[in-house]
């Protein structure tokens, strides 16, 4: 069965145990989930800066899940920081929470919205829509208007307010299905279901931490099987196909010289 690495891609263990407890009751027996945080990297990704400084971060973590045995790996922020260069660097699965919600909004409604956390994320999650060319059936991106550093404080709080902007954006952008467009917004609604809130479970509120193990358990069994066929024609072309050597350097820069 899958053994799958959940990173936390921050510099604190403080939303660790609340994305186990939402992740953990969803797994398939068996599945073994191992959720990981990066001590090196800057406590949130709120701005471009500490973002950049943490994708080094999961770098060197995805290379080190891998070489662990690690059947996939899912990088637990609604950026994807680092997905693409991820998946170039190794071969295991890696999932992104945002692409792997987006892409299977379209299993529970037509058009969805994406509500995340704060202003300053919501260009971000704008242009990686398009990236993902599902931009025609995205209606609107949106936000709380919660950081990171707070939501602990009051996951009820943060629930209410997800749930609430849901009903607004369902209503007006005629959208179907609510992306939750932040992991840990996404454990605190989850969490607040879960300990009997009221009135939280009446929207289509997907949520991207479940949307990407479950993911993750479907690639790990792909590849096991040998059906992970990931194209390495181009946009997940690997280095070494072009300079062997020069990979290697930057492999060793990211696994503490052990190549």
């Amino acid at each position: 069965m899958p053994r799958i690495c959940f990173l936390n891609p921050f510099g604190t263990d403080a939303y660790d145990g609340i994305l186990e407890e939402t992740v953990s009751p969803t797994l398939r027996d068996g599945t073994d989930v191992e959720f990981r945080h990066l001590p090196d990297a800057p406590r949130n990704m709120d701005y471009y800066a500490p973002k950049h400084l943490g994708e080094v971060e999961i770098l060197k973590s995805v290379v080190a899940a891998e070489r662990e045995g690690f059947d996939a790996y899912v990088i637990g922020c609604c950026y994807d920081p680092g997905l693409t260069q991820a998946r170039e660097l190794v071969s295991i699965p890696v999932i992104g929470p945002l692409e792997a919600s987006v892409l299977l909004a379209r299993l529970f409604g037509h058009r969805f919205a994406i509500i995340t956390d704060h202003h300053k994320a919501v260009p971000e999650l704008e242009d990686r829509v398009r990236l993902y060319g599902v931009e025609p059936n995205c209606r609107s991106v949106n936000a709380i208007e919660w950081f990171i550093d707070d939501m602990l404080a009051d996951p009820v709080a943060v629930a209410r307010a997800l749930h609430t902007a849901a009903g607004e954006v369902l209503e007006r952008d005629h959208a179907e299905v609510v992306v939750a467009g932040c992991t840990i917004v996404a454990a605190c609604h989850e969490r607040a279901i879960m300990d009997g809130a009221d009135g939280l479970d009446d929207h289509t509120i997907v949520n991207p931490n479940l949307m990407a193990v479950k993911l993750a358990e479907l690639f790990a069994d792909l590849n096991a099987a040998g059906q992970y066929r990931i194209s390495r024609r181009a946009y997940y072309e690997q280095h070494a196909s072009h300079d062997p050597l020069e990979a290697n350097d930057v492999l060793a820069m990211l696994d503490g010289g052990r190549r």
